[in-house]
């Protein structure tokens, strides 16, 4: 048994226990609880909040379908409780489906008392936080994350929002919940590419922020990928806790919060050449650690060791939807919309090592366009070489 930071990482057996996490904010402290089966246990939690007038569920049609009937019995909704569906596709992540859940709030008599439950993945939390944190100037919001991304990460910290075609979440708002209920059993519905791509956020906090769970992650991820339940059971609470600490020390990404965008400036701008068709946003997050840590050691801050390491934990999630093929200035255009962008400057979350991440604001733009231009090449070559072994 080896111990970080209170955290004890054991090989063979691990907790299952529920956790109860604590989350610092601007609008007072909230809860994460994690933990298998505590989707059951939602109408409780929530009692602790206090009375609310009227309860608001708020989820896309897919999601309903797969995990609707637990959280109705979880949360002892009558059948005809206040539920509303929106297309939870990345390019329905924009103003017109806050404006479709704010009238369908209005319509069923959502009042300032009200609470309103995302139910669903990164979008849903995003765009049903964003329109709680703008109905009547703000009402109460429970996050029911059910895909890996958003329990891992989307889900925790209060940031909410929405795309323009200019860039991703460039109009929204800091509304935290008031309570985060995390339950694996919610992933079994999940495909597996909606599974992987949710890891690629699982091995970035590795990168920033753990070194033991990175290693862990390059022992495990055979049993991770085959959804075991005591690994998730480890996993995610673990990485609930690399977040919350995190965001209670930055709420408003002043600082410290950056290093959770490690990838994240190289993804944004797939997404968006890409028009947010191509990649689930772990997909693109994926490519963008590749690229993140060959930008790192092309500035002479990341060990090709590390870069190594990083690259071939990422391969592991499986193969990634092609690089586009636009040159790589358009990319770098893109970035420029990125929110961490400051007078015009482009900044990057770099890693040093692994376990360690920073932000840094004087990176070379020849740098950033050659790390463009032979990233998707690199690792194309590599696959290659890889089948060429293995047949």
């Amino acid at each position: 048994m080896r111990c970080v930071r209170g955290v004890c990482y054991i090989e063979n057996v691990l907790s299952m226990n529920r956790k109860r996490i604590a989350v610092k904010s601007s609008a007072g402290p909230y809860s994460i609880v994690s933990g298998a089966g505590v989707i059951h246990r939602s109408a409780k939690e929530i009692a602790k909040l206090g009375k609310f007038s009227s309860v608001h569920v708020v989820s896309s049609p897919k999601v309903w379908r797969a995990v609707g009937k637990s959280v109705q019995r979880g949360l002892r909704l009558s059948k005809s409780g206040a539920v509303h569906l929106f297309d939870d596709a990345e390019s329905a992540k924009n103003l017109r489906s806050v404006e479709h859940i704010t009238r369908s709030l209005c319509r069923a008599g959502a009042d300032r008392h009200s609470l309103v439950i995302a139910v669903g993945g990164g979008v849903v939390g995003d765009v049903a936080g964003f329109a709680a944190a703008s109905y009547l100037r703000g009402v109460a919001l429970v996050q029911i994350p059910t895909t890996l991304v958003a329990q891992v990460d989307s889900s925790i910290g209060g940031k909410t929002g929405v795309n323009l075609p200019e860039g991703k979440n460039l109009v929204g708002a800091f509304h935290p919940p008031q309570l985060v209920l995390t339950d694996p059993d919610l992933l079994t519905t999940l495909s597996d590419r909606e599974f992987r791509g949710g890891l690629a956020e699982v091995i970035k906090h590795a990168v920033i922020a753990d070194t033991q769970m990175f290693t862990f992650l390059e022992k495990n991820m055979e049993k991770v990928l085959r959804r075991d339940r005591q690994i998730l059971g480890f996993l995610i609470p673990r990485n609930v806790q690399i977040k919350a600490r995190v965001v209670s020390r930055d709420e408003r990404e002043s600082g410290l919060r950056e290093i959770l965008n490690y990838g994240h400036t190289f993804a944004h701008a797939l997404e968006s050449v890409t028009k947010y068709r191509r990649y689930q946003h772990g997909e693109a997050v994926a490519w963008g650690m590749i690229a993140a840590a060959l930008l790192g050691h092309e500035l002479g801050l990341t060990r090709a060791n590390d870069v190594s390491r990083i690259v071939a934990l990422i391969r592991q999630l499986g193969s990634l939807p092609p690089w586009p093929q636009v040159p790589p200035s358009t990319l770098l255009n893109a970035m420029r919309s990125d929110k961490k962008t400051r007078a015009g400057v482009l900044r990057f979350v770099l890693s040093p090592r692994i376990g360690q991440a920073r932000s840094y604001d004087t990176v070379p733009l020849h740098v950033v366009e050659r790390v463009l231009h032979f990233t998707p090449r690199l690792i194309s070559a590599s696959a290659k070489q890889s089948r060429g072994r293995n047949g």
